[in-house]
């Protein structure tokens, strides 16, 4: 089964984006891939909590026969270089049910239109962005242990280009989950930001020797903030349903819908 939008009881409709886009569907998720761009533009996955498995991970990426190897960033973007494989839908997300189920769920989530460029090697940031969906799963558990958790880059106009593909700098993440005995949504946007933290004049210098040497433009470091569901919506041009009328933000501090930068999962504001 594809992702479901009634997991949750009310209805979490996919992301819709602006410009066409293709949807495949896989075991408890979903990938809406953008054939121009060659990466998604949204996933949407379903997390049962109480249904989790531990499955061997594996590491065979594969492209997704479904699509033209063209519309989609394959092997070629990450050999030779530093660039990381990065899941979008979480490898241990749609991992529960059966047995046969779960391993199924495993494999697909190793699908290349699941993946995007990122920056190598791990820091206390990033580490704290893979953390974030345990953290939400967790402050669920006196709901229903449920979550939808949608993901993505932030496909915008001027990511430097490699290889013919465009390198996000930024990638979002929306968790939500039901209360009231599932009456009511109630949802959390994050923010992933590499963007390279140097002034014009040394960025543009570092890009073209990255260039020189076929390397990919220079990344920076991972900084994570839990921003506005709506700011999301803004910068990606998703339709996110209902979700920025169920920001907990909107909550839990209605006047002041800035970003917050997260050093450590206590800073996240999930509401009451």
């Amino acid at each position: 089964m594809a992702y479901d939008p009634t997991f949750l009881g009310p209805v979490v409709p996919l992301p819709a984006p602006a410009q066409p886009v293709r949807d495949l569907p896989s075991t408890h998720f979903t990938v809406l891939l953008d054939p121009v761009r060659r990466l998604a533009a949204a996933t949407a996955v379903n997390v049962d909590g109480r249904a989790l498995r531990d499955v061997p991970r594996g590491d065979d990426w594969f492209l997704d026969p479904r699509v033209p190897a063209r519309e989609q960033a394959g092997p070629e973007l990450y050999a030779r270089n530093d660039l990381d494989r990065g899941h979008l839908v979480r490898r241990r997300d749609p991992v529960w049910g059966a047995p046969g189920v779960a391993a199924q769920a495993n494999r697909e989530t190793f699908a290349y239109p699941n993946a995007a460029p990122q920056a190598s090697g791990f820091n206390q940031s990033r580490e704290l962005w893979l953390g974030l969906e345990d953290h939400v799963l967790e402050h669920a558990r006196v709901h229903r242990l449920r979550l939808t958790v949608l993901t993505g880059p932030v496909l915008a106009g001027d990511d430097p280009v490699y290889r013919g593909v465009g390198l996000p700098r930024r990638f979002w993440k929306v968790a939500v989950w039901a209360l009231d005995d599932g009456q009511h949504l109630a949802a959390a946007a994050f923010l992933l930001d590499q963007t390279p933290l140097l002034p014009a004049t040394e960025l543009a210098a570092a890009t073209h020797a990255a260039a020189e040497v076929d390397a990919p433009p220079p990344l920076g470091p991972f900084r994570t903030f839990q921003v506005p569901v709506a700011d999301v919506a803004d910068l990606t041009g998703l339709d996110l349903g209902p979700l920025p009328a169920a920001d907990v933000l909107g909550v839990t501090a209605p006047q002041a819908l800035a970003w917050r930068e997260l050093h450590a999962l206590p800073d996240v504001d999930l509401g009451a």
